[in-house]
């Protein structure tokens, strides 16, 4: 048993306002959605989805270490059931595993995780934006852990599932939690809000992403302003102060308000910004009067921002600027824009996690500062709504100053590669290929050690096993 993780006796507590002493002796480890990601002591939560249900696999979560799980209906195991929708007996044995039947087991859940933050009171860093949430998420958490016993989300894991689940990875020794929040639709971000609590809200800027589902970026604003608005007094807004839309919301808070950018203007500001390519960042920061000289292993310029956001959220929470450099030279978290070399030695830049204009964007000028012969291999943007031929001209514009050679893939890429024509690349230059393994084909046969790639597109876009592919180029 370990007193200071959720025990059964929370869950049952958090579900029927009844504390049943009995059952604080059965502690969970972390929660899990699918079984094969289970942890030994761990709670599994059936979900039915729309590809699979979860309660087919109670048993099998059960034979992965899972102590408890919960349901939704009735299954066909041999494994005890509590009904928490009635009375528990008093003299029910709570022996793992164990399953606990509830009316909803997404609602379920999130009412246990809400109880069992306001119960640790855990102080929580809430992050959103269009671009750059789960680096940042990464570099604070780095930063943060310098002083701070610290819990993060994992992956993509931000919404109404993912957030609670990690909430439930909580213990009593934890002092700091890191959650990113996705936005979809209006309310979401502040009905993950009423679930954390967080105290500091960070926004890192507002582009186009999610524009098919949610509208304007004006809408994205507003969405996104959901968790500024969600803040205490007493707690914190760090907002980007070069983003007109993210600056003005500090209208919207109750909460203290620190700006961050490459203004002046903002409380926390960086200059004399020099990119080094595969070898980082070197910059200086600035606040209230005190500059600070540094380099950070983060690539790209664009990187600036989340070396700021990060820092402004140190401040905030107490460390100094020693600690602060710190975190930020002896990064160890795993950050989704990878660089590595072909065994031929050419430079590969992995950034298929997703994409976006603004993203994309940054990633071109990461390419600009490489050596060689540069190859930028652009997929489709997906779910850019009304700005979808807006955000695709702007990268052909800025593809055509920086790359010497463009590939295509998808429909809308072609507006990439037609605008990049209109601006000056030579036709020759341009190639459209209809698959990831044949974009990986015919770089196999042209790739040089003299060449920088810069592989970048939407995750539906499947372009995630074309550097992989090229690693092995020899």
């Amino acid at each position: 048993m370990n007193k200071d993780n959720i025990s059964l006796a929370n869950i049952l507590e958090a579900l029927t306002g009844t504390y049943i002493k009995d059952a604080e002796s059965f502690s969970i480890i972390g929660a899990a959605k699918h079984s094969q990601e289970i942890m030994p002591g761990g709670l599994f939560v059936a979900i039915k989805g729309e590809a699979a249900d979860g309660h087919d696999y109670v048993d099998q979560s059960f034979k992965n270490g899972a102590k408890l799980a919960l349901i939704e209906k009735k299954i066909n195991t041999s494994y005890p059931i509590i009904n928490s929708q009635e009375e528990i007996p008093t003299d029910t044995k709570f022996h793992p595993p164990l399953c606990v039947l509830v009316e909803d087991s997404l609602a379920a859940l999130q009412k246990i995780a809400a109880f069992w933050q306001n119960k640790l009171k855990v102080r929580t860093i809430g992050i959103t934006g269009s671009v750059g949430k789960s680096t940042s998420k990464e570099v604070i958490s780095d930063i943060l852990s310098v002083k701070y016993n610290t819990l993060k989300n994992l992956g993509n894991l931000n919404n109404e599932i993912g957030l609670p689940l990690t909430i439930l990875g909580l213990s009593k020794a934890h002092q700091r939690m890191i959650l990113e929040m996705g936005f979809y639709v209006p309310g979401e971000i502040k009905f993950l809000c009423d679930i954390a609590q967080p105290k500091v809200g960070v926004i890192t800027n507002i582009g186009h992403v999610h524009a098919e589902r949610a509208g304007s970026q004006e809408s994205i604003a507003r969405g996104k302003a959901e968790l500024v608005e969600a803040l205490p007094e007493d707690g914190y807004a760090i907002l980007n102060y070069d983003d007109p839309l993210v600056r003005d919301m500090a209208d919207k808070t109750k909460a203290n308000v620190l700006f961050y950018g490459l203004s002046k203007e903002a409380d926390l500001y960086a200059d004399e910004i020099d990119g080094l390519g595969l070898d980082g960042i070197r910059l200086r920061l600035n606040f209230r009067g005190d500059s600070n000289h540094l380099r950070v292993p983060l690539i790209g310029r664009h990187s600036v921002h989340t070396v700021l956001r990060a820092s402004a959220v140190g401040l905030v929470e107490g460390l100094d600027w020693p600690e602060i450099i710190y975190g930020l030279k002896t990064l160890t978290s795993q950050l989704r824009l990878m660089a590595v070399r072909a065994q031929n030695g050419a430079i590969l830049i992995d950034d298929t996690y997703n994409a976006s204009p603004q993203s994309t964007l940054a990633a071109l000028e990461l390419l600009s500062e490489l050596p060689g012969k540069k190859i930028a291999v652009l997929g489709d943007m997906l779910e850019l709504g009304q700005y979808e031929t807006q955000g695709h001209e702007r990268v052909g514009i800025k593809a055509a100053e920086i790359a010497d050679t463009l590939i295509v893939l998808g429909e809308r890429a072609e507006t990439i590669a037609k605008t990049a024509e209109l601006n000056g690349m030579p036709p020759e230059k341009i190639f459209r290929i209809e698959t990831p393994s044949k974009i990986a084909e015919f770089l196999k046969d042209h790739l040089t050690k003299d060449h920088s790639v810069l592989v970048k597109g939407s995750r539906g876009m499947n372009m995630d096993g074309i550097v992989p592919a090229l690693e092995k180029v020899s």
